[in-house]
């Protein structure tokens, strides 16, 4: 498959447009918004993105949907004579006006160590001692954690951040609005989080374990109208690629996510200039409700839009926290397997460094991996590791790794003009790449190999306790099938590869990535490769020490095979069908 001369003069063409201009300006607007979602600071920077698009020309619809959200409003923790400043992460069961008092107990783990870290269950160890107690711990009030503790009986959870700053949060897995068949899934106790040195002197008063401590924590929850702007910039097919980001934030969150506001608007006016010479058409949006909705705006856009989704979307592209101060590196970018060759060549074009893939984890605006979306990017450039380290930084989810992230420290100088233009660069290459492309750069085989790898995991972690015969036999005719439809698209008509491609997108994408049915939300919680097969680590747990429920394990492991085995099938003969 070779780049037609029409996509490289567009992309050079679409190269010599780029300019933060208007974007800086959106910036130093947003520098004084606090665009919590469904109050009127957010209202407003909807209708600056609405304002800058009229400017430019940009056709966009304004929707409006009412949104299930959570607003934390405030927080502390009591102990003795000394009362800490705490903040509720989202969703957090608010306290009676006395708050909840009960004794604590101190579960200490390890620090997270980077992002892949910053969502997995950093507590799967001492829970069981956690009843009628509130939990003390290190850490981020991440869902899984949460969940663990409640599920242990805990009444309620204390946090303790790694900075001297409280960062702001989420805590339910319920990924978008609930509904009535998840909704039980909220937290049901108090949850607040506290900063490093309160969190010291907190540990050392609850030495004792009967030392009773009061947690405080006030949260609106409910349903809010918000504003949810998206662009449209035809191309000569309605096929369109989809490029998202939030515009809702913590505070007035700078590097978190007015940076990535910025560039939405910068590749809507970039694009718009030269829309008569796109193949393909681009969507741009911006989400509410990601912050304190646990990206309640994405899934609202991806369950309305659920058909045209399925049918015209090629790809996604999810735009969070680039250029910001000091992140000059690109050693931990997220994308899927199918988007490699794409995205590595990208940033080495349009900046002259390498980059460092990693999966995508369940997390950001990722709402559309049941649909069958082929995504690309979620943060983008970071502080460099060795900086990182010297700086006494720790893991964060975004700000160019700056830990003003969540926090109140997330303003306008954490925004870097340079260091914006040359993310521009990289996302205007890789999306013209995809618009322009005679054939659409996804190359599935690495999705494969990714998924083999993933199930020869599973297999091993089997141990013989269920049969992987049938699947190992599909997915060898799929990677066959792969290899000769990839060897023959050249010389097959590029309308018939591109539908293969999609075709393929979609079967591939919810078995490598979801594990619930097509067009539901998994929750927000961490999944494996063909996560479907994830209950797989649990048979040689049950074979020593719950023999009596080893089989209906086994039962449902089968049929989660099968369900494996024709996903495979299908999409083998979509292959053969082509090639």
């Amino acid at each position: 498959m070779t780049t037609s001369s029409l996509a490289s003069d567009v992309e050079h063409a679409l190269l010599q447009d780029v300019s933060v201009t208007a974007g800086w300006q959106l910036i130093e607007r947003f520098a004084s918004l606090a665009r919590e979602s469904g109050m009127t600071d957010e209202l407003d920077a909807a209708d600056c993105i609405a304002a800058a698009l009229d400017r430019f020309g940009v056709s966009y619809e304004m929707f409006e949907p009412d949104l299930y959200l959570s607003l934390p409003r405030g927080g502390s923790v009591s102990v003795g004579e000394h009362e800490f400043q705490a903040k509720p992460p989202s969703f957090a069961r608010p306290t009676p006006e006395g708050g909840v008092t009960a004794p604590a107990v101190y579960l200490e783990v390890p620090p997270v160590r980077d992002l892949g870290e910053l969502f997995d269950d950093m507590h799967r160890e001492g829970a069981a001692s956690v009843a009628g107690k509130v939990v003390v711990t290190n850490g981020y009030a991440m869902p899984s954690a949460v969940q663990r503790f409640e599920r242990a009986g805990a009444v309620a959870q204390i946090y303790i951040n790694r900075g001297d700053n409280i960062h702001w949060g989420i805590c339910t897995p319920i990924w978008g609005t609930p509904i009535d068949g998840n909704i039980d899934e909220k937290p049901r106790t108090p949850v607040v989080a506290i900063n490093h040195p309160d969190g010291e002197r907190l540990v050392a008063a609850v030495s004792a374990e009967s030392t009773p401590v009061t947690v405080r924590a006030t949260l609106e929850e409910g349903w809010y109208r918000c504003k949810l702007p998206v662009a449209t910039i035809p191309g000569a097919s309605d096929d369109f690629l989809l490029v998202h980001g939030h515009y809702d934030s913590w505070g007035v969150g700078i590097g978190d996510n007015a940076v990535g506001d910025a560039t939405l608007l910068e590749l809507a006016r970039i694009f718009h200039g030269r829309r008569d010479r796109l193949r393909r058409s681009l969507k741009v949006a911006w989400w509410p409700g990601h912050s304190t909705g646990r990206y309640a705006g994405s899934t609202w856009f991806a369950d309305q839009f659920a058909t045209e989704l399925r049918k015209r979307c090629v790809a996604a592209v999810n735009i969070d926290s680039p250029g910001c101060r000091g992140a000059s590196a690109f050693e931990d970018v997220m994308w899927m397997a199918e988007t490699d060759r794409l995205c590595r060549g990208a940033i080495t074009d349009a900046t002259g460094q390498p980059s460092e893939r990693r999966r995508p984890i369940r997390a950001g605006d990722y709402s559309f991996n049941q649909i069958g979306l082929s995504s690309f990017f979620m943060l983008l450039s970071n502080i460099p590791a060795k900086q990182r380290e010297e700086l006494g930084y720790y893991p964060v989810g975004g700000c160019g790794g700056n830990i003003a992230w969540h926090t109140e420290d997330d303003v306008l100088n954490i925004a870097d003009a340079t260091h914006l233009e040359q993310d521009l660069k990289v996302y205007v290459t890789a999306i013209a790449r995809v618009l322009n492309a005679e054939v659409l750069p996804l190359d599935h085989r690495a999705a494969v190999q990714e998924i083999a790898e993933g199930l020869a995991q599973h297999e091993a972690q089997a141990d013989g306790l269920v049969d992987f015969g049938a699947v190992n036999h599909e997915l060898q005719s799929l990677q066959e099938g792969l290899d000769g439809f990839y060897a023959a698209a050249d010389d097959l008509p590029p309308v018939a590869v591109n539908r293969t491609i999609v075709e393929l997108s979609r079967l591939l994408v919810p078995l490598n990535y979801a594990r619930g049915p097509r067009f539901q939300h998994d929750p927000a919680l961490p999944l494996g490769v063909v996560p479907i097969l994830d209950d797989v680590a649990k048979l040689k747990p049950y074979a020593a020490e719950q023999r009596e429920r080893l089989p209906f394990l086994q039962a449902g492991i089968r049929r989660s095979l099968n369900v494996v085995a024709n996903t495979l099938y299908e999409a083998a003969e979509l292959t053969r069908h082509h090639s």
